[in-house]
């Protein structure tokens, strides 16, 4: 579990660095096989949708953490950053409240981000 917490505090900080807002954590681990962690939150704008994923990814390059697959980062709207098994989501505000994943996945345990 140390290593998912070093890896979730490091997604979580940087995207608090780029002001990203309303960060939950999702455990999935026990509802499929496509990860353990949901990391889901939101940007004001497509520039700042892109800040935050950028930050991301530097970080946690520098951390040693392989990205395994990123989709939607030419539009900018609902960006996915695959690290095998955390998967961070970084919405635009309107398309997050659109595709609602939350609601999705209401049966995921949710973690304090603030206590990671």
């Amino acid at each position: 579990m140390t290593g998912f917490n070093n890896r979730l505090k490091t997604i979580i900080l940087a995207a608090e660095d780029k002001k990203a807002y309303d960060i939950r954590v999702l455990n999935i681990s026990e509802l499929t096989s496509i990860g353990d962690y949901f990391v889901i939150l939101s940007g004001n704008s497509q520039r700042q949708v892109m800040a935050i994923s950028d930050e991301i990814e530097e970080k946690m390059k520098e951390a040693g953490c392989e990205l395994k697959n990123k989709e939607g980062y030419r539009n900018g709207r609902w960006i996915l950053l695959d690290y095998a098994d955390i998967v961070v989501h970084v919405f635009h505000k309107e398309d997050r409240d659109f595709y609602n994943l939350e609601r999705l996945w209401v049966d995921a345990e949710e973690i304090d981000a603030a206590t990671v």
